[in-house]
This record gives C-alpha cells, structure tokens and sequence, in this order.
C-alpha cells in the first residue's frame, strides 16, 4: 500500500475518532465501562499519545537518525495485512501505559488536533526518507518511516474498535 493511501487513512481514521468523541456523554467518557478497563478518556489519552510519540519516531526516521536493522517477518506479516493478530489481548508496554491519564472532552480534541497537524508537517517529508533507516518500536521492533505510519493507523484503528465496545456497552 502506497503512502499516500496510508496517510489519507490515518486522516480518515482520525476524523472518526472526533466524531466519537462527539457521541460520549461527558459521564461516560470519564467513567470505566461495565466490562471494566480504560475509560473512553483514558483511550483517547493513550492513543493519541502514542500516536504523537510514533510521528516522532517517524520524523527521526526522515531525519536519518536511525539504524540499518531487520524489519521482522511477523511484523511485515501485520504491516501487509493491517491488523493486529485476532484472538488476544494487547497490553501497552508499561512504559506507554504509565502515560495514560483521564483526561477532558476538549483535551481529547486538542490532542486530535495536535497529532493531525504534526502528521501534516512531517508527511510531505517522508518521501526523502531513506527506507533502510529504522527506528525501534517499543514491542513491535525496528520500523522505517513507512512502516511507522502503516503502524499508527493500524493501532488508531485498532483503539476505535474498543471505543465502538465501550459505546456499545454503556447502551446495554
């Protein structure tokens, strides 16, 4: 998948996650869910954190401040096929997760923002970026810049479909 249709995506992606944020109640988004786990708040914190930190992973890839390293297979494996492996849970390193914090309605908006005009600034450069130069991930391993926006959208996708169960379960 080209580049180009990656980054529209993400911009697709990240226009539904306002659109989201627009159908939660202020309760709901600051409360845990029924089914337990983050609150819609502390969803919107971590991915859009880790989203800001990911474009900066990538910049540094343009940058050329990274490593000639293996991307590995099972890694190229999600790459190609946009998804993470079904049928487990995933825990954010613990790292990433002592980040999370709840937050409010507007920060989550600012946070969209934010990532969508980094995102903008950093893509037009992504052609010049040389695709042996790779960056580590924290889990996943080394990713050149590519393969790092191929990683935000599917981690953004992968975040909206645990909002859409926490929507769905406070309508229970």
């Amino acid at each position: 998948m080209g580049a180009e249709k990656i980054y529209r995506s993400v911009l697709k992606v990240a226009e539904a996650y306002r659109q989201t944020l627009d159908r939660i109640g202020a309760v709901n988004f600051q409360t845990e869910p029924p089914i337990g786990g983050w609150s819609s708040s502390e969803v919107y914190s971590h991915i859009f954190d880790s989203s800001l930190l990911s474009l900066m992973a990538l910049n540094n890839c343009v940058l050329g401040e990274g490593k000639k390293k293996p991307t590995a297979f099972v890694v190229k494996v999600i790459l190609f096929f946009g998804s993470l492996p079904p049928g487990r849970k995933y825990k954010a390193p613990s790292k990433i997760a002592s980040r999370v914090k709840k937050i409010s309605i507007a920060a989550a908006q600012q946070f969209i923002t934010d990532f969508e005009l980094q995102l903008m600034q950093i893509y037009p450069k992504m052609k010049d970026a040389d695709p042996k130069i790779k960056v580590k991930h924290p889990v996943i391993g080394y990713l050149n810049a590519k393969q790092w926006l191929r990683f935000i959208e599917i981690h953004l996708k992968h975040h909206l479909k645990q909002l859409k169960r926490i929507e769905n379960n406070y309508k229970q």
